[in-house]
């Protein structure tokens, strides 16, 4: 097999899944979230977007690879309870429009549909899932992971707190072989298709609907490079993407979480102060740092521990926008310089931290890193 064929039905899948679970959250953020919700800390229609988008997913990776493993943020436990009737009712509604008409939006559909007489790939377009079946799709992300076999990562919504907000976040997907990971897609349903095009602002419910130049898909597979596009557009849309080239680290700048809680921002700013860095960090959340990277919107993506360091990162959090930044001429890694190990389980548990740059200055960031972190006393993580 070639490299330019190798994987080739698994990326059309992740595709085709990941643009579906797009589609659906966005109409979740527009029907559903108000300043009210946000207000009254309402989290209901991130709850109805993050378990129907899974449903969706992995009813199309299952649809075409059966066998395979999903390791997937959420189950339906809490969902199966009697007062829990209103969002199944929600869920099965959304996710049904999502899977509708697979042959004319599915090209991974087609393609398996003329070299298969099976007739399952259609199944989940042809008529609607039943609630049974959509609640049983999303227990598919119950697998524990590991070093062998195929298997795949899915986080539904990632940055619950920027959809919430009308800000970033992503769904996110990647597909790993024995551990390793091979296709990551992540679609951006507010992120411009031009990065040098202002983000929408939050709080600014209904923004997104004036503009037509949102909704952005980033798409590797190992060995290939990295590329984006319009989320609703065709593959021939695609352009390639690569990390910005940098002469020196004084003139970069850092992609960070909005929230302190996931990563230290006084120790960013100190590495900042160490790598010469004068440009104010761009904040926004979800593995729509990963890609802003990728593409040249910024440079640098710390994560540092919090504390302690015992939290161990998830690894939908981190398989997708790592291979993304790779293939764009990037290096990622913890804050030791050690590569990310997605072969352990669900959890990053080998690793603190994680560190993304080009990887022409990746040492040096990761240098910054150590002596910022042995000034706090945290030499040890």
């Amino acid at each position: 097999m070639s490299s330019a064929a190798a994987y080739h039905l698994e990326r059309q899948v992740a595709i085709s899944a990941v643009t579906r679970a797009c589609s659906l959250t966005d109409k979740v953020f527009r029907n559903l979230v108000t300043a009210d919700t946000v207000t009254k800390k309402d989290k209901s229609p991130v709850t109805v977007g993050d378990y129907s988008a899974q449903a969706v997913v992995n009813t199309v990776i299952a649809s075409h690879f059966s066998a395979d493993a999903i390791v997937g943020e959420e189950d339906s436990k809490d969902l199966r309870n009697p007062e829990a009737k209103n969002l199944r009712d929600q869920i099965v509604k959304l996710a049904n429009e999502a899977l509708a008409s697979p042959a004319q939006e599915c090209p991974a559909v087609a393609d398996a549909a003329s070299k298969s007489s099976e007739a399952a790939s259609q199944a989940w377009g042809t008529q609607d899932l039943s609630e049974e079946a959509l609640l049983a799709a999303i227990d598919r992300g119950n697998a524990e992971g590991g070093r062998s076999g195929r298997c795949w990562a899915l986080d539904p919504i990632d940055g619950t707190k920027g959809f919430l907000r009308g800000g970033q976040y992503a769904v996110c997907l990647a597909f790993m072989v024995d551990g390793e990971v091979q296709v990551g897609v992540i679609g951006c349903p507010n992120l411009p298709h031009d990065a040098s095009s202002a983000k929408p602002k939050e709080g600014e419910f209904g923004a997104g609907a004036k503009r037509n130049d949102l909704g952005t898909l980033f798409v590797a597979v190992k060995g290939q490079g990295a590329f984006q596009r319009p989320i609703q557009a065709e593959s021939d849309s695609e352009t390639a993407i690569t990390m910005n080239k940098i002469s020196s680290l004084s003139s970069a700048s850092f992609c960070e979480s909005v929230e302190a809680g996931h990563s230290s921002h006084g120790t960013n700013a100190r590495i900042a102060e160490l790598l010469g860095i004068t440009a104010e960090p761009v904040r926004m959340d979800s593995q729509a740092k990963y890609v802003s990277i990728a593409r040249g919107d910024g440079d640098v993506y710390l994560r540092l521990p919090v504390g302690d360091g015992s939290y161990q990162e998830k690894i939908w959090d981190h398989a997708a926008g790592s291979l993304i930044v790779e293939e764009a001429g990037g290096r990622v890694s913890d804050i030791r310089g050690r590569s990310l190990d997605f072969g352990v389980g669900r959890t990053l548990k080998d690793n603190k931290g994680v560190v993304a740059a080009h990887r022409d200055v990746h040492d040096q960031v990761i240098r910054a890193v150590g002596q910022a972190l042995e000034e706090e006393g945290r030499g040890n993580l």
